[in-house]
């Protein structure tokens, strides 16, 4: 069912996530958030847009949104003392919390940081982007809010409004994002501490047999016994674990 209210822009006034954050700045069209935010890269800078000319994911997939239905931002964090590795780990466990907060949604990780939907067939409700520069670590996110089914980009992704949850305020939902990201890296980032205890009970690839696409074209196939202390998935297979830093993991469904 198509939304009934014409889309509106976030309104940047009424998204308080409270310091370290910047000022919220939004923008009808960018070639991509992540690119605007490395054009001035501050620290705790937040840019938000409803359009993206180049919008991407991770390995450089296209990512697509539709105009006031869905939240593209992105943010500039500086480097955690204990080194960037669970960054992206722990802004996705950040949109996991933020969304059971305020949309009443379950949701489950994929490694390392897609937000699945379960009882909607796993689709994907969100991804982020991070890149790292000398400033900190620039993190993008694309979530889908109130897009239609119709008006997703693939069969495989969801939204909040067909996981249950129609209208969900995006003020609401970015302000929770941004509050549990700073806290995150604020108090949890090095391997024993509560963030990635959290990630790893939120995280369903965790004891999957799973094929982990390498880059170079090497396809791994096992079961995902852990993370170690870099946030790397290990898999084990017939032959030996491995710890994959990089790649496209896939969930092997049972038969």
């Amino acid at each position: 069912m198509t939304p009934t209210h014409e889309p509106r822009p976030v309104d940047a006034s009424s998204v308080t996530p409270g310091e370290p954050w910047g000022p919220i700045e939004t923008f009808d069209q960018v070639t991509s958030t992540n690119d605007e935010v490395r054009s001035r890269p501050e620290p705790w800078r937040v840019v938000v847009a409803e359009r993206q000319s180049g919008g991407r994911g991770r390995l450089g997939r296209a990512w697509t949104t539709t105009p006031g239905t869905a939240l593209a931002v992105s943010t500039l964090v500086p480097l955690p003392s204990s080194g960037p590795s669970w960054v992206p780990l722990l802004a996705g466990l950040a949109v996991h919390r933020a969304v059971t907060e305020v949309a009443g949604v379950v949701t489950t990780l994929k490694w390392p940081n897609d937000v699945l939907v379960p009882g909607d067939d796993d689709r994907k409700l969100a991804g982020l982007l991070c890149e790292w520069t000398e400033q900190g670590v620039v993190v993008g996110l694309g979530l889908n809010v109130d897009t239609p089914r119709n008006d997703l980009p693939l069969d495989t992704a969801t939204s909040l409004r067909v996981a249950g949850a129609p209208g969900v305020d995006r003020e609401r939902l970015l302000t929770a994002y941004l509050t549990h990201l700073a806290r995150l890296l604020r108090d949890d980032t090095g391997p024993g501490g509560a963030g990635p205890t959290a990630y790893r009970a939120a995280c369903s690839t965790l004891g999957r047999a799973v094929e982990v696409s390498q880059p170079g074209g090497v396809v791994r196939s096992g079961v995902a016994t852990g993370l170690d202390d870099a946030g790397r998935l290990t898999v084990q297979t017939d032959a030996a674990t491995y710890a994959v830093s990089a790649g496209d993991v896939m969930h092997v469904r049972s038969r």
